[in-house]
């Protein structure tokens, strides 16, 4: 009964994990993959049993599981045995002399099979003869001990020099004296054994260094987070260490049936122990090498992509560090999306904020920067992330509204999670976006509420479309028939206060009194810069001017029967040369008023409709803004304002500035026929007095009536040359007017924008007739 006791004495420390690690990689090396993954469940399930029921001594139970599940192997495979004998460190030692154990055992003529020796019956302990002869020969090939060896490495492991083992800066390694006489496999198995010192060595030294510049603005909060990640994992290793030394320090002594030895930690055997150690601490190598320059988020999403291993024991290593290096940026997630909150002191987050002034807080107040999104986090997500703390802040500063805080709250709710600190972490990333989509949702509809209901931003857009861009017919006509006369002063010469006032006499004159006094207590008079020769009148008003000069030609203005007195040669001048500057007036009313039609119905209409039925579906701010910018960039585009119509604009002006000229010719000859009609009255009674003196004084010719008869040839002389020059200055630019018509309408077809095409449908259309000619 005591043999029995001590064959079930294990031989290492009493770790459950490592015997359970042992059990199954063994399995998984006589290719039964799924009975290891079987095992791993089990033992799983066996080891989260606590309380009452469970077993206290987990490893006693699995080791001894594992002998009667050897015994029962052996048994199968050597049925005339009767003694089973456990491996007693030969398979441990060096294996370089095996062939001639093989001879000795062959003289004793026993069987070898794979490092277990299976013996019937040792009478004269012939075994144990030969584990000595072995252990003599073993010493005589090796200058220093194993034991010694497997110190030195666990110093190594430790990044301290060994005895006999040291680091050496020219090949950037540990080393073994090539002086010492060892066999080779000894030497490779030890540089194999040391790459985990080296590694060890730059993880270590990475930490010391980060954690030295720390607060550095380099190293930040999530560098921070790494270091300390890092360290626990150097803690466990340092536990394994720690068991490895003692382990070697107090051999285990193991005793079978016939014989007793020690069951020493060897190299082979640490070998084992580091396998898995070593892939964790090559991984943090790695990560080490590649975070070195990085920061931030960038740091976060670089050591991700490392996440993505089909290794479990690597993808549940990266998830564990993932969790303690993602969490700064998950709590900066957390504050920017549900209080607005950028707390962000050594530039990490994807979000980065700049002080601006308030108007500017929206569209220059944050961005996105891509250096800094990790590579678990969306494009879409980070836009949505960013959109939701500007709306908060927008509210905040902006709007002076404090109605988000309680939204922010519904959506945690909502979200399935709360408000506080640390509620979100990696792996959670469908946590993080229910959050972000549920905040969102909840914060622009409020934000949208807050500028349709307090701020009236529908009413102002369309306020801004009846004033500003003169929609309003009543309002501006009066207004132009009002201010005419102060814009057709110098710039420099005009009172704000007194366009104010005229601005208040065009309100109150027109529907425009109705509108929403908020409204009309916005419209201003702005005196924009200007130079000393502009004129007020330089806003263009080329309608007004038209129709200025109409009134002045309207035929019930100009009566033929006032020139009876006139030659009929000078009567047919003045005629022809009015009907002449009445066809240029109606070609250009012509082309000016379906300009007009353009810009105020397929221009400014189409365009409020498309903005306002963009309005009823903007879902947050930025499409409310998008909506707008698709507005003015469709008025500013089909209006001849935009940079690829510049050419064209330029030949409107010109256009403009011609029919300009035109009323001014007009005013001109209006003015002439007015002063010509008025002597031609004043002469006519003039002829009547003098018809009564002649009768008189028949046979004076000194009398007045020689004087009229020089003053009326004068007179008609004068009107001739007048209205010569007149019609020639009319011709002119009659001519020029074609020519500038023609040049703008042949740009239009070529414009890019397809409703300027059709305007030169319109326009050909229209002004076929405006090409003949008087008198055609």
């Amino acid at each position: 009964m005591e043999e029995e006791d001590h064959r079930l004495t294990p031989s290492i420390a009493p770790d459950a994990a490592a015997i359970a690690e042992s059990i199954k990689r063994g399995l998984a090396t006589k290719g039964k993959s799924s009975q290891a993954l079987t095992l791993a469940e089990l033992y799983n399930k066996f080891a989260s049993k606590t309380g009452p029921g469970s077993i206290n001594n987990k490893w006693a139970v699995l080791y001894l599981l594992k002998i009667i599940s050897e015994d029962k192997k052996i048994a199968q495979n050597a049925p005339n045995s009767t003694l089973l004998l456990p491996n007693l460190g030969l398979n441990e030692l060096d294996l370089s002399n095996e062939s001639r154990i093989s001879r000795d055992f062959k003289r004793r003529e026993k069987g070898y099979d794979n490092g277990v020796l299976l013996v019937s019956k040792d009478p004269e302990n012939l075994l144990e003869i030969a584990f000595r002869e072995f252990v003599n020969l073993v010493k005589e090939e090796n200058e220093v001990s194993e034991e010694v060896l497997v110190r030195d490495v666990l110093y190594v492991c430790q990044g301290i020099d060994g005895k006999y083992v040291k680091f050496d800066a020219n090949v950037d390694g540990y080393v073994l004296s090539d002086s010492i006489k060892v066999p080779r496999a000894t030497r490779v198995m030890v540089r194999k054994l040391c790459e985990l010192g080296w590694l060890f060595r730059k993880v270590k030294g990475y930490i010391s260094e980060i954690m030295g510049r720390f607060p550095a603005e380099d190293v930040g909060t999530v560098g921070q987070a790494f270091c300390a990640a890092l360290q626990d994992e150097l803690s466990d290793y340092y536990r394994l260490l720690a068991v490895l030394e003692a382990q070697a320090m107090n051999p285990i002594p193991l005793v079978s049936e016939s014989t007793s030895s020690v069951n020493y930690l060897s190299l082979r055997r640490l070998s084992i122990w580091f396998a898995e150690p070593t892939v964790k601490m090559r991984l943090m190598a790695v990560l080490v090498d590649k975070c070195r320059v990085l920061r931030g988020g960038a740091m976060a999403g670089a050591i991700h992509l490392h996440a993505r291993h089909g290794d479990p024991l690597v993808h549940e290593f990266m998830r564990s560090l993932l969790q303690h290096v993602c969490s700064p940026l998950f709590e900066m997630v957390r504050s920017w999306v549900l209080e607005g909150e950028l707390e962000d002191i050594f530039a990490e987050f994807f979000v980065v904020g700049q002080p601006v002034k308030a108007e500017s807080l929206w569209r220059e107040g944050y961005r996105l920067h891509a250096g800094m999104l990790p590579s678990f986090i969306s494009q879409p997500l980070a836009q949505r992330i960013l959109r939701t703390g500007k709306s908060i802040n927008f509210l905040r500063v902006c709007c002076d509204d404090r109605g988000w805080a309680d939204t922010a709250t519904e959506a945690a709710a909502a979200a399935g999670t709360t408000t506080r600190k640390g509620s979100l972490g990696y792996g959670e990333t469908d946590a993080l976006e229910t959050l972000v989509v549920e905040a969102a949702k909840r914060i622009d509809k409020h934000l949208l509420d807050v500028m349709y209901t307090r701020y009236k931003f529908k009413e102002h857009c369309l306020a801004i479309k009846r004033y500003l861009l003169l929609g309003q017919g009543d309002f501006v006509q009066y207004l132009m028939d009002i201010v005419g006369q102060e814009l057709s002063e110098p710039a420099n010469t005009i009172s704000s206060f007194q366009m104010a006032g005229l601005l208040e006499s065009a309100i109150r004159s027109s529907n425009a009194q109705y509108d929403d006094p908020d409204i009309l207590d916005r419209l201003r008079v702005k005196m924009l810069p200007h130079g000393t020769g502009d004129r007020g009148w330089d806003l263009r008003r080329v309608e007004h001017a038209l129709i200025g000069a109409w009134k002045t030609m309207k035929p019930n203005c100009i009566t033929s029967h006032s020139f009876t007195k006139l030659q009929h040669a000078v009567k047919l001048q003045l005629l022809s040369t009015l009907r002449r500057c009445q066809v240029i007036w109606n070609q250009m009313n012509h082309f000016v008023t379906n300009l007009q039609y353009y810009i105020m119905f397929e221009v400014l209409e189409v365009s409020w409709s498309n903005f306002s039925n963009e309005m009823e579906v903007a879902k947050d701010l930025d499409d409310l803004l998008a909506a707008h910018d698709k507005y003015l960039h469709s008025i500013v585009e089909k209006s001849l304002l935009g940079e690829r119509s510049q050419s064209l604009y330029k030949s409107l002006f010109v256009l403009f500035d011609l029919i300009l000229r035109f009323r001014t010719h007009a005013d001109r000859l209006c003015e002439g026929i007015y002063e010509l009609q008025a002597r031609t009255r004043a002469s006519s009674l003039s002829s009547q007095d003098n018809s009564k003196s002649r009768r008189q004084t028949r046979d004076d010719p000194s009398e007045p009536g020689s004087w009229f008869s020089d003053g009326r040839k004068a007179l008609e002389q004068r009107a001739g040359e007048f209205l010569q020059n007149m019609g020639r200055e009319l011709e002119e630019i009659s001519k020029e007017y074609t020519v500038l018509l023609e040049g703008f309408l042949s740009q239009l077809p070529v414009q890019q924008h397809v409703d300027l095409k059709f305007l030169f449908f319109r326009l050909d259309f229209t002004e076929f007739y405006s090409r003949l000619r008087p008198g055609t």
